[in-house]
């Protein structure tokens, strides 16, 4: 039987292992807050080098996709029976959960904080095997119109991108990657804005937290 490792990487390591601000549940439970303490559901918790999400010049193709626009806490399929949900409370706070969903959103409302900078964006990885699921959050005051994945010297790929209605001024991505092994060499992700200028741009090596 596989063991789905989370591994966190980027701007907001600490956020995305359940501190204050961006709440990621694995299996319905949150992490607990130090990133790379073992969690306390069935799932263990590796943490990944932390990355600076930088502003970038630059322009790249992109096309007037933006977003998807979700109701906060509804429920939505991202891949390899994990669903992913966006909170109003708190800042940049959501949820990945492969069990126990409504229970992971219910811990996730007690959390808040800002724990993303502004023109970033952090980043994580659910691995179970060969199969790997790319999660992470966006906090630009431009709405991206796209945003991509380049795993290794892979081609780009294309995130789907979820965001509250209004302008909450930051939203989620995600990419599931099932079969394509475990990720080697620099993950980069990239949120473009309409005209095809760079909003953010994250790079991290995932490597060291693989086993």
């Amino acid at each position: 039987m596989k063991t789905r490792r989370l591994v966190v990487a980027g701007v907001a390591a600490m956020a995305l292992a359940g501190g204050a601000g961006t709440a990621l549940a694995v299996g319905g439970l949150t992490p607990p807050a130090e990133a790379g303490a073992p969690d306390t559901g069935s799932r263990p918790v590796a943490a990944g080098q932390e990355a600076a999400g930088v502003h970038l010049p630059g322009r790249g193709p992109a096309a007037p996709n933006g977003p998807r626009v979700v109701r906060p806490y509804q429920a939505v399929e991202i891949g390899q029976g994990a669903k992913m949900g966006l909170l109003p409370e708190g800042r940049q706070n959501y949820v990945v959960a492969w069990d126990d969903y409504e229970d992971a959103v219910e811990q996730a409302k007690g959390l808040a904080g800002d724990n993303i900078r502004p023109d970033s964006i952090s980043g994580g990885m659910g691995v179970d095997g060969d199969d790997v699921l790319f999660t992470g959050a966006f906090r630009t005051d431009t709405v991206p119109a796209r945003i991509t994945l380049r795993i290794g010297t892979g081609a780009e790929v294309e995130a789907g991108m979820l965001m509250l209605p209004g302008r909450p001024g930051w939203g989620t991505y995600y990419h599931d990657a099932g079969g394509a092994g475990s990720p080697r060499g620099t993950v980069e992700v990239t949120a473009y804005a309409q005209d095809g200028s760079v909003l953010a741009h994250l790079a991290y090596d995932p490597s060291p937290a693989i086993r």
